[in-house]
Formats: structure tokens, C-alpha cells, sequence
């Protein structure tokens, strides 16, 4: 193993965004007006996330109280009026508390939030009080937060959030408020990003790409999956990152074709490739950046083929996606390169051809690139790393969107023993059994992210990605390196450790 030195320094890429960067006042005051243009007259209440039960665990805001307020303490909320059409908000917020702060650290108080926030901040012990003056005085009352309604917006039966045991509480307190939920209205507006959004996506891009980067050149047969996964956390915190934005996937052999795989403990070996799905958080917004590459340092040539065909799927992708195009030609053209690729190499019969995937009662028919290819094209990517995207809404791409394109194609070792057994079918498992065989256990997915300004989309993560490009980083060496410690993989076959070699 290659091994870098701790205090050897990192050097960003492409870090376009200013250590600075952040979103202004303004700019959360703007989306509260936005959020407010969309509905009634009425009280909107948006709920914060609760302190952790225990002091010890991590405490992290959710996205949509991130949104509209930028407001990154536990147990807050806040109140929208509107009334003719005009609008207000109040925030309320836990008050300081010397004792408390000893253990979880300095609160802001209402006086501080107002400062931060710039949103006049109440007592937190205050907000049923207020609630219940305002619901008195209105019919209607829309709610952010952990809700899931049903179609006629009453909550549903299942075993409820405290979010909303505390609207339920509220409703039955005040039968004739018709509430209602506003989380489709701050998901929509949260598909078009600002200028500030995209600077601050960039520079979370630009640290998952010097991860990337830095696995590249560590990654050697005999390594563990979690030696990887620490050294490209450890890359996101040494850079400014917040944590990862979803966990680590470091997935190798067959892992590789497991799509969302973390366990990240198994040992690497010469002939597998590690499929490296990997995002920073940046004060909170997210990056997703995936590159397959080979153990060894060099493709086989069955990895290869595999390789190549969703490099030019994604290329393909890529050639649809500008500004005012259908989102959806993005995933037609790189289904179609996928499928053509797949039936080349034998692994499917033709491009559109099909398989039994229904049952004895209700026979159903799916494309056989489906064995192969199971998940879309890509997502938005925001506060969240599955965030959404305007042309989630429109179908159409358009400045301010943010997202992935990954295509992929994962071989698993049991494939053939997972299909319905019909007697198409069997015919069907004895076609493609050879080549199942030759490309087992090679699973490839290259994914990329992508920014859209007025200019055009812009594709932001540029880790290697083509197969020379992927090879060359593989030879180059980590500043600092030095010979392996092996004392953890001594130990590990030794005790019997996961999947020890």
C-alpha cells in the first residue's frame, strides 16, 4: 500500500468556490417570499430538527428549515403570516443557557439568531402560545416538515413523526383549520439553484475530486476497502469539508455490483475493479462523484469493454444535455448506447430485446437491459445529495440546475440464478451463461456532476475518467509515501476479520 503523510499538503484542482462562500440574508429572505408567493392567506409553521436524545451524537439541521431560514440549531421553527397578500416571519429559537452550553457549546439565543438570521427571534417556550393566537384568527395552516400526507392532506395512520404528533396536537386543538402541507412548494423552489447554490456545489465538487484523486493513487492489490474510505473522508475533512454527504460506498469485485454497498471491509485484489461512489458535504451542500477503476493499476480486457461502453453512455448523455433540452434525452441516449454495447458483448440478445420478469398469473415482460442496468440516469444534487431539480418539474433543463449523470452497468455473480425460471427463459440463461461468466463480478458505474448557468452546462468534476487518463493516475505516487504497515492485515487473518484474504 501507498500510504500519504499527514502533514503532507493538498492541493485542490479546481476549488472555484471562496473558502467564504455563503448564502446571504437576502437571499434566505428572498426564498420565504418566494415560498410565501405560493400559497394563501394563512399561517405557514416549518419545524426545525430536535436535539439529538443524547449530547453526544451529531445534530444535523434539516434541508428545508436549512432552505428558508440557514439556521443551524436544534429545536427551532418558523412562522410565516400572510395576510393580503403580504407577508412576515418570526423565528423561535432555544434561549441561552450557561449549564446546557457547558456540554453542547455556545447557543445563540434569540438575540443571536436575530443577528445571524436577520428574522425577528422569540423564546422557544413561546410558539404554542403565538400558534395558537394566530390559528384562532385563520382557517388555514400550512406546515414544512417531517409530514406525510395523504391525498385528502390528513395525516395517515402509520406510527407518526414528532413533527407531526406536535400538528396533530395543533389540529385538534383548532378543528376548523384545514392544514396542509407546503413541502412540495420549498421542493420546487429548491430545483432551481442560485449563483451562491452552485458556487458552494463547485467547491464540495472540487474536494470530492481531490479524493478521488488521492484514491487513485493509493489503491494497490491487498489493500482494504476501508483504508480507501478513510483516506478519502480523511481528504473531505483536510480540505473544509462537513462530513460525506451519504456514506462512503468503496466497493470492490463483487461488491462493485452492489449499487449502494458500505460496508467498505473487504480485502482488494489484483483483477478486481472498486466502483468509488463517494461526495463531500460543504456547508451542507452536497457533491456525488463515482469512478470505477482497476486494483491492479491496469484495465483486463474484459473490464475494459465494460468500461468503455458506459464512458460512451455517459458521453452520450452528455451531448443532450443543454440548456432548454428535455432532461429525459439524456437517459434515452445513454439506455441505447448501453443496450447496444450490452448485446455486442453478448450479454443481452439485441438492443430492445426482452425477458420474462412478470409471474405465472400475471406474465410481464422487461427489457433485458434492465439485468444489467437497474437504477436512472442521475439526480438533482443540493442540500441534499438526491436533491431536487427544476427539470423535475418542467422535464427541462434550464439555468440553475444542478445534477448527475451516471450510467452504469453491474454483472453480478448470481444473475443468472435470480431470473424467473419460464421456459423462455431457460433458453435465455443458456444464451447468455459465456458471457456472463467472462465479465462475472465487473461492475461499472462513472458518474459525474454538472452545473447549468445561462452560459450552458458546465460538467464541474473532473476527476480521470477515460481509460488511459484512469491508469496514468494510478501510477502516480502519494506525497509522503512509505511501505504498508501490515499489522492490520496480519491481524485481521489472524482473527478471521471480514473477508480476510
Amino acid at each position: 500500500m501507498r500510504f500519504r503523510s499527514l502533514l503532507a499538503g493538498v492541493v485542490l484542482a479546481s476549488a472555484s468556490a471562496p473558502l467564504g462562500a455563503q448564502i446571504s440574508q437576502a437571499e434566505y429572505a428572498q426564498r420565504r417570499t418566494a415560498l410565501a408567493a405560493k400559497i394563501q392567506d394563512g399561517v405557514l409553521l416549518a419545524i426545525g430538527a430536535q436535539e439529538p436524545v443524547e449530547d453526544y451524537l451529531w445534530f444535523y439541521q434539516t434541508t428545508p428549515f436549512t432552505y428558508l431560514t440557514g439556521y443551524d440549531e436544534p429545536n427551532a421553527a418558523l412562522v410565516m403570516i400572510k395576510r393580503n397578500g403580504q407577508s412576515s416571519s418570526m423565528l423561535f429559537v432555544e434561549q441561552r443557557d450557561p449549564a446546557a452550553e457547558v456540554w453542547t457549546g455556545k447557543r445563540f439565543g434569540p438575540a443571536g439568531a436575530t443577528t445571524a438570521t436577520g428574522i425577528p427571534a422569540r423564546p422557544r417556550e413561546e410558539l404554542d402560545a403565538v400558534l395558537d393566537s394566530l390559528l384562532n384568527a385563520t382557517s388555514l395552516l400550512y406546515v414544512v416538515g417531517d409530514l406525510r400526507m395523504n391525498g385528502s392532506a390528513a395525516l395517515d395512520t402509520r406510527v407518526l413523526s414528532a413533527d407531526e404528533q406536535f400538528v396533530r396536537r395543533l389540529a385538534a386543538a383548532h378543528p376548523s383549520v384545514k392544514v396542509a402541507s407546503a413541502n412540495p412548494y420549498v421542493m420546487q423552489l429548491r430545483g432551481t439553484k442560485s449563483a451562491a447554490e452552485l458556487e458552494l456545489i463547485r467547491k464540495s465538487v472540487a474536494i470530492t475530486v481531490e479524493a478521488q484523486r488521492e484514491a487513485m493513487r493509493a489503491i494497490e492489490p491487498g489493500m482494504n476497502e476501508f483504508e480507501i474510505q478513510s483516506l478519502i473522508e480523511y481528504t473531505f475533512r483536510r480540505n473544509g469539508a462537513d462530513r460525506p454527504s451519504f456514506a462512503t460506498i468503496v466497493g470492490s469485485g463483487p461488491n462493485s455490483t452492489t449499487l449502494h454497498y458500505n460496508a467498505d471491509d473487504r480485502f482488494m485484489n489484483a483483477g478486481d475493479v472498486v466502483v468509488m461512489d463517494i461526495g463531500a458535504s460543504y456547508r451542507g451542500y452536497a457533491a456525488d462523484v463515482t469512478r470505477t477503476v482497476p486494483v491492479s493499476g491496469t484495465f483486463t480486457p474484459e473490464q475494459r469493454l465494460i468500461y468503455q461502453i458506459v464512458r460512451d453512455a455517459q458521453a452520450a448523455a452528455e451531448r443532450q444535455a443543454k440548456v432548454g433540452s428535455k432532461a429525459m434525452q439524456m437517459s434515452d441516449s445513454a439506455s441505447a448506447v448501453l443496450a447496444a454495447g450490452l448485446a455486442r458483448v453478448g450479454l443481452i440478445e439485441s438492443p430492445d430485446a426482452t425477458y420474462d420478469c412478470g409471474s405465472a398469473s400475471q406474465p410481464q415482460q422487461c427489457p433485458q437491459l434492465s439485468l444489467f442496468y437497474m437504477h436512472g440516469l442521475g439526480h438533482g444534487i443540493g442540500l441534499e445529495v438526491h436533491d431536487p431539480d427544476q427539470f423535475n418539474f418542467t422535464g427541462t433543463i434550464a439555468a440553475g440546475s444542478a445534477f448527475t449523470i451516471e450510467p452504469g452497468i453491474y454483472v453480478r455473480e448470481n444473475l443468472l440464478e435470480i431470473i424467473p425460471r419460464t421456459p423462455r427463459n431457460e433458453a435465455l440463461i443458456a444464451k447468455l451463461r459465456p458471457a456472463v461468466e467472462k465479465f462475472r463480478n465487473v461492475g461499472v458505474r462513472i458518474e459525474d456532476d454538472y452545473v447549468v448557468t445561462p452560459q450552458g452546462v458546465e460538467w464541474i468534476s473532473r476527476a480521470p475518467r477515460e481509460v488511459a487518463e484512469v491508469e496514468a493516475m494510478m501510477r502516480e505516487t502519494l506525497a509522503g509515501a512509505t511501505n504498508r504497515d501490515s499489522t492490520k492485515v496480519d491481524w485481521y487473518r489472524r482473527t478471521g476479520g471480514p473477508q480476510a484474504p
